[in-house]
């Protein structure tokens, strides 16, 4: 017998989202795909043995692949497949046919890491965010001349990634202290950055480039991340090789990861115009080559919310699809389930900084 979903009007997992995570359960302890509408996560393992989600093109079997503890496989399956499972899901959650056994109440789920991440590297491509950290670094510093020609980034710490709401621990390392002179113990000046992250689907094999025009095949979706910082392990350590401690202790994700499909509706132009023109790896053939996502950070205190900063994907100079083309231009490779960060997403008003 099938369940009719009720799905709130504010809630964010709507019939046209339906994005995929992993969950185990006190009743079942054994981390699982999954994915979330309204109020629900719908097991796919339980989907799978219920016999809704053959003759997709899913191989071995759509059980199997479901019983994993991380979307890597589902993920580099062409994206043909993974549309048509979304699809699937759609009508079938819309004609009321999801069996009642497959629904588990989002209340009662565990979340977890949705990827076995094997690559994390994190952009640094708002030119607000990079004219603000340019001037505390030194006082009437410019952006630096190379950061119009491509997108900066850096490798970070696959180890530090972990899901909302698992407690992230204050680092401790080198700072100059209030004397002037360097001391060592826990960071005294915790900062957060939002930004957005993107997981790779289809891989980009070692010595292989890949086209531009062909990025949204290597892209499976999108998650919130958080670049947790430490201001003043980061100013000390910034020279001469750049960030480590101050950047590499712990990375918040949100555990659904909204796919591409999802967002198409809301692909659009980007809002600066790129002055010099890009090198051609990095000349989106299109007109819409990033997304309206509107962004907030809200601070959370004995119940009382107070809104920190508002933002949109849209006001990154450099996009997450030229971000994907940079990085494997020099023929890095790039494997299923590596996550990509935008950077920090600021604005040219003061509530986007």
């Amino acid at each position: 017998m099938g369940a009719k979903i009720d799905i709130p009007k504010e809630c964010p997992f709507s019939i046209h989202n339906i994005p995929f995570g992993v969950i185990s359960t006190s009743v079942n302890q054994s981390p699982r795909c999954a994915v979330a509408i309204g109020n629900y996560a719908i097991d796919l393992v339980k989907l799978a043995e219920a016999s809704r989600l053959d003759h997709l093109g899913l191989e071995p079997s759509a059980q199997e692949m479901f019983s994993k503890p991380c979307l890597n496989t589902f993920a580099a399956c062409p994206r043909s497949v993974r549309s048509s499972v979304r699809g699937r899901l759609i009508d079938d959650i819309t004609n009321g046919i999801i069996p009642e056994q497959c629904l588990v109440a989002l209340d009662d789920v565990v979340m977890h890491l949705p990827f076995q991440i094997g690559g994390y590297s994190d952009f640094y491509c708002s030119m607000e965010h990079v004219q603000n950290c340019s001037e505390t670094m030194a006082a009437g510093a410019i952006i630096p001349e190379n950061w119009f020609y491509a997108p900066s980034v850096y490798n970070s710490r696959v180890s530090s990634v972990i899901p909302s709401g698992h407690p992230v621990r204050r680092p401790h390392g080198v700072y100059y202290g209030k004397d002037g002179k360097p001391t060592y113990g826990p960071s005294q000046q915790l900062d957060y950055e939002l930004e957005m992250g993107f997981f790779v689907s289809k891989p980009i094999p070692y010595g292989s480039t890949m086209d531009i025009g062909d990025v949204e095949d290597h892209i499976f979706g999108f998650v919130l991340l958080n670049d947790w910082s430490s201001r003043d392990l980061q100013v000390f350590e910034m020279k001469p090789l750049g960030p480590f401690h101050g950047k590499g202790f712990g990375t918040s994700i949100s555990p659904w990861v909204v796919t591409l499909d999802a967002l198409q509706p809301f692909q659009c132009p980007p809002k600066r115009e790129q002055d010099p023109p890009p090198f051609n790896h990095l000349k989106w053939p299109g007109h819409n080559g990033t997304f309206d996502v509107k962004l907030e950070v809200e601070l959370k205190r004995d119940g009382e919310s107070t809104s920190l900063s508002t933002s949109n994907l849209q006001y990154l100079y450099w996009t997450p699809f030229q971000q994907l083309a940079h990085h494997t231009s020099a023929m890095c490779g790039m494997q299923t389930g590596d996550l990509i960060g935008t950077g920090t997403i600021s604005g040219d008003v003061s509530e986007f900084l």
